[in-house]
C-alpha cells in the first residue's frame, strides 16, 4: 500500500429513539448531514458503522428514510465503501433484506452471524480494483448463534459457553481474513468490527445500554481480538473509550446523547489513517440538541433555570427536586418559571415522594420510564424478598427476558 487510506468509525445511532416520548428526527437528520460533510471534508474512504443503526427491530418509516437517504448520498462525498453490522437493537432480517441491492452502492451489510465465518470477511477494493482492506464484520452475536442449551446446565455453564462461543467465532472469522491476506500479492490492513460488551467497559446511568447476555462472564476482554488486527471498531457502549488499554481497539460511542445520563458527555467519531503510519484521531461531534439535568432544592432549581433562560439556547431539561419539602405542584411551578423561554422540561420529579410504580402513587412516572430490570427490582422490593434470594430470582428473570427477546426475533 502506497497511498493513505482513511476510515471513519461510528456506531449506536439508534435512529428513531424517543426521549420521554419526544421524537428526535431533527437531531438524527442534523447528525447524518454533519457526517456526510465530514466524510467529504476528511477525505474518508471507508465508513464503518458498528451496530444499533436503529433503536428498535421495527423502525418507523421516518427512521428508515433517514437511513436509506444517507446511504444514497454517501457516494457523493467520495467515500468508496460503507460497512454496516447489526447490533442488539437491530433486526437482522430487516438489515439484511436489501443487502444485495445495497452492494451496488458499495454498502456492505452483515446483519447476523453467518454459518460460514468467511462470509463475514468483507473484501474492499480501491478505484483500480485492487484489494485495499479486509474487514472482519462480526455483528452482534445472539445466544442462539453461540451455544446450544443442555438439560441441567448451571447458569455458570451457560455463561462459560457464551464467552467461549464469542471467542471461537472471532477466531474463525479473523483466521479466514488472515488466510485471504496471505494469498494477496501485497498484504493489506485487516480490521475487526463487533457489537458487544467488553469487560471493564464504561457506562453511565441513563444511557440505555443494557446487558447483552444473562450474567457477566460473557463480557469478553480485548484479548479475543488478535494483535494481527490493525484496528477494531466496536459498538454497543455509548461512552467513547479504548478497550484494555489498546488504542486501536475502541468504542466510538453514540454520536447523540441517548438520555440525560449522557448530557454532559463529549461525543465523537474515530478517524483511522493508514500510510505512512497508522494513526487514530478522535473528532468531536457537535451537539444538535442540548440536554441538561437540573437537581437540587427549589431555590437551587430556580437559580439554575434562571441562568439557563439567560443563555437563550434551546434546552431540554430533566428536573429532579431533592429538597426536604414535598412539592405537589412541581410541574406547574416549573412551567411558570420557564414560560416564554427556549427551555422545555421533558421530565420532572420530586425525589422526596414515597412512590412506587407498582401501586402508581407517583403521578408523573409510568412504566415507560423504567427498564424491565428496574420493574422487576421494584417487584422484589414490594414483595420484601430477602437479599439472599434476589440473586437467583434476578438470574431467572434475565433468562426469561432473554428467551422472549430471542423468540421475537425468530418470529420476524
Amino acid at each position: 500500500m502506497t497511498k493513505t487510506l482513511r476510515l471513519l468509525h461510528t456506531s449506536d445511532w439508534h435512529l428513531g429513539r424517543l426521549l420521554y416520548g419526544r421524537k428526535r428526527y431533527a437531531e438524527f437528520a442534523a447528525f447524518l448531514d454533519w457526517l456526510l460533510d465530514t466524510l467529504r471534508a476528511e477525505g474518508i474512504d471507508v465508513l464503518l458503522v458498528a451496530g444499533d443503526i436503529f433503536d428498535t427491530t421495527t423502525p418507523s418509516n421516518a427512521a428508515q428514510t433517514l437511513y436509506y437517504r444517507f446511504l444514497r448520498r454517501v457516494a457523493e462525498t467520495g467515500c468508496r465503501h460503507v460497512v454496516v453490522i447489526g447490533g442488539n437493537h437491530d433486526s437482522p432480517t430487516f438489515l439484511n433484506a436489501p443487502a444485495e441491492l445495497l452492494k451496488m452502492l458499495d454498502v456492505h451489510v452483515v446483519g447476523a452471524a453467518t454459518d460460514n465465518p468467511a462470509d463475514e470477511v468483507i473484501t474492499l477494493r480501491d478505484a483500480e480494483g485492487r484489494v485495499e482492506l479486509l474487514v472482519c464484520a462480526v455483528p452482534y452475536l445472539r445466544d442462539r448463534d453461540l451455544r446450544s442449551a443442555e438439560a441441567g446446565e448451571s447458569p455458570e455453564d451457560k455463561e462459560r459457553k457464551l464467552a467461549e462461543g464469542i471467542q471461537r467465532h472471532y477466531a474463525a472469522v479473523v483466521e479466514a481474513a488472515l488466510q485471504l491476506n496471505a494469498a494477496l500479492p501485497q498484504p493489506v490492513p485487516v480490521l475487526g468490527m463487533g457489537h458487544l460488551f467488553t469487560a471493564g467497559g464504561q457506562t453511565v446511568d441513563g444511557d440505555g445500554v443494557r446487558e447483552l447476555y444473562v450474567g457477566s462472564l460473557a463480557h469478553v476482554t480485548a484479548g479475543i481480538f488478535p494483535e494481527a488486527l490493525d484496528y477494531v471498531a466496536l459498538g454497543h457502549l455509548h461512552v467513547p473509550q479504548p478497550v484494555g488499554g489498546r488504542e486501536c481497539v475502541r468504542y466510538s460511542g453514540s454520536p447523540l446523547a441517548m438520555g440525560f445520563g449522557e448530557a454532559a458527555q463529549a461525543k465523537q467519531v474515530c478517524i483511522v489513517e493508514f500510510v505512512p503510519e497508522k494513526t487514530v484521531r478522535l473528532l468531536p461531534v457537535p451537539v444538535f440538541q442540548r440536554l441538561e439535568r437540573v437537581t437540587g432544592d427549589w431555590p437551587q432549581i430556580e437559580a439554575q433555570l434562571t441562568a439557563l433562560k439567560a443563555e437563550g439556547e434551546a434546552v431540554w431539561l430533566e428536573v429532579t427536586h431533592t429538597g426536604h419539602e414535598v412539592i405537589d405542584d412541581l410541574r406547574e411551578r416549573l412551567d411558570g418559571l420557564i414560560a416564554g423561554s427556549t427551555l422545555e422540561v421533558l421530565k420532572a420529579r420530586d425525589a422526596r415522594k414515597a412512590w412506587q410504580v407498582l401501586n402508581r402513587q407517583a403521578q408523573d412516572e409510568t412504566l415507560d420510564d423504567l427498564s424491565p430490570d428496574e420493574v422487576f427490582a421494584r417487584c422484589l422490593d414490594a414483595g420484601q424478598v430477602p437479599p439472599e434470594q434476589r440473586g437467583e430470582l434476578t438470574q431467572s428473570f434475565g433468562e426469561i427476558l432473554q428467551a422472549l427477546q430471542e423468540a421475537d426475533l425468530q418470529a420476524e
